[in-house]
């Protein structure tokens, strides 16, 4: 682990409705939610309302009768990211983009001619708000996952300093939520056992994390609440997988909505990878209820592929799977993704089938979309629904 805090966690501030109140004026200083049924994001001033994602329509408008709700505006938070990543990669080579609207940054060799990581953040913030016009905090720390921690504790629009001998007094006293892979199961268990803070975390032998909370979570978690993360930031990491999610609604949904849904995500989730030149084997499915709990199904294909209807016939499979749960409880969101990705061109195994009409079919109607957009070639089962929205990603 380096000895100086000159990692930068840099986290757009509600990128989406930033975006929204950046270009209408408007829009300043009013609660707004870009959404229509579900809210995918909140300003700052509609989340002091308890206004939150992926909260419904309905109910957020309960919780602020002045909430504005906009259309999304994907293409407009696409020219957004890549305005704001390309001021990350202008301040530093070292830069791992997490998502769309977040990044570590590595500017430890920078000092002599940069200044210090705090002078770096402060002039990158600077430049976000003046080039892009948008409001970023940036957290400085010597690990990972306190400058992720920082930039949290720092928002809106701030800048937080976590100095080496100010990491424990910083951290412990921060309730075990805020740990990086903290969900609420397992802050029910560990709330269950009395453990409130980092800082109780850490009084915790890991054996006997291991045995709360498994293998790979407890010593994962012993490990930062002790300050111990050694991870650097890393450039040009591939993406492990590529999917894709849409919101159902807290409304009933039936069978053929399911099923197109299903269709949609996955031609969007193979097309995403034919462009990125990967095929994948683990096909995913992810489903949450009424209730807001979650499941996830997954099957591994015999080979690597991008084929769309063979990944389209094991999500069909896997949802088959899990319709008396659907049955039961009600979906309020479904996604799938593909994952165990390879190169193409390093995996030369394709599915017999595919070798015919079936592939070539995939990538003549890539093509298509290529030239006339993505809607110009739809399939008949799609034809007249709402396919949901195609959220903007960070290249591969």
């Amino acid at each position: 682990m380096r000895t100086d805090a000159s990692i930068l966690h840099a986290d757009l501030d509600s990128f989406y409705a930033s975006v929204e109140q950046r270009d209408d004026p408007g829009l300043r200083g009013r609660p707004v939610a870009v959404g229509g049924g579900v809210v995918l994001a909140a300003s700052y001033e509609a989340k002091a309302h308890g206004v939150r994602t992926p909260m419904g329509g309905r109910e957020a408008r309960r919780l602020c009768p002045a909430l504005v709700f906009v259309s999304p505006r994907m293409a407009a938070y696409t020219e957004a990211s890549r305005a704001v990543f390309a001021i990350f990669h202008d301040t530093t080579p070292f830069v791992e983009g997490v998502s769309v609207d977040e990044a570590f940054l590595d500017v430890g060799g920078l000092r002599r001619i940069a200044g210090t990581p705090v002078e770096i953040a402060a002039r990158l913030r600077r430049r976000v708000r003046e080039e892009v016009g948008l409001p970023i905090t940036v957290g400085v720390a010597r690990t990972k996952h306190l400058a992720k921690v920082a930039s949290a504790a720092g928002k809106p629009d701030g800048l937080l300093l976590v100095p080496p001998d100010g990491e424990e007094a910083f951290l412990h006293p921060l309730r075990v939520e805020k740990l990086w892979g903290v969900g609420p199961k397992t802050s029910a268990k560990l709330h269950g056992r009395g453990i409130h803070t980092v800082g109780d975390l850490a009084e915790l032998g890991e054996e006997l994390l291991v045995g709360m909370l498994g293998r790979a979570t407890g010593r994962h978690l012993h490990a930062l609440a002790n300050n111990r993360d050694p991870r650097p930031v890393v450039v040009g990491r591939r993406r492990r997988s590529i999917g894709s999610q849409r919101a159902l609604g807290w409304r009933p949904t039936t069978d053929a909505e399911l099923d197109a849904s299903l269709v949609a995500l996955a031609d969007r989730v193979t097309r995403r990878m034919r462009s990125a030149g990967r095929v994948g084997r683990t096909v995913t499915l992810r489903l949450r209820f009424d209730d807001a709990a979650r499941i996830t199904r997954s099957h591994s294909l015999p080979r690597a592929t991008a084929h769309t209807s063979t990944v389209l016939d094991a999500c069909r499979a896997l949802l088959d799977g899990a319709m008396p749960l659907v049955a039961e409880r009600g979906c309020t969101l479904i996604g799938i993704s593909v994952g165990n990705l390879d190169d193409d061109a390093a995996v030369q195994l394709v599915l017999p089938f595919e070798r015919g009409s079936g592939g070539s079919l995939d990538a003549a109607i890539d093509e298509v979309r290529e030239r006339f957009g993505s809607s110009s070639v739809q399939r008949a089962v799609l034809l007249g629904r709402d396919t949901g929205m195609t959220v903007p990603m960070l290249s591969d």
